[in-house]
């Protein structure tokens, strides 16, 4: 029997946004908090990653930091400096998997 209450103060456009999109897929807010809580138990942490991004952001550089990393990236391009993208999937799905059974 469900009796236990979760209350959480959130900004209201944030609220509205997450619910708009709940309500497109038929999914009532109780379900996903319910659903968030049985994975936390399963996988004995939060089940989605909460790292800062060691790739910097469009939205946080500068033009010029953009165009440096634009002109970085054509170069070790042109050089041939890179792995075909089945490799790199491959390599970050093996890691994902590695980071599971630690």
């Amino acid at each position: 029997m469900k009796t236990a209450s979760v209350t959480v103060r959130i900004e209201p456009e944030i609220k509205q946004q997450a619910e708009a999109v709940l309500d497109q897929i038929g999914l009532p807010v109780s379900v996903l908090i319910d659903t968030l809580y049985r994975q936390i138990i399963m996988t004995g942490g939060v089940p989605y990653s909460l790292t800062v991004p060691r790739i910097s952001m469009r939205d946080v550089l500068t033009d010029e930091q953009f165009d440096a990393m634009m002109r970085q990236g054509i170069g070790q391009a042109l050089a041939g400096d890179g792995r075909p993208i089945d490799e790199a999937f491959r390599r970050d799905q093996l890691s994902a998997l590695s980071g599971l059974m630690d």
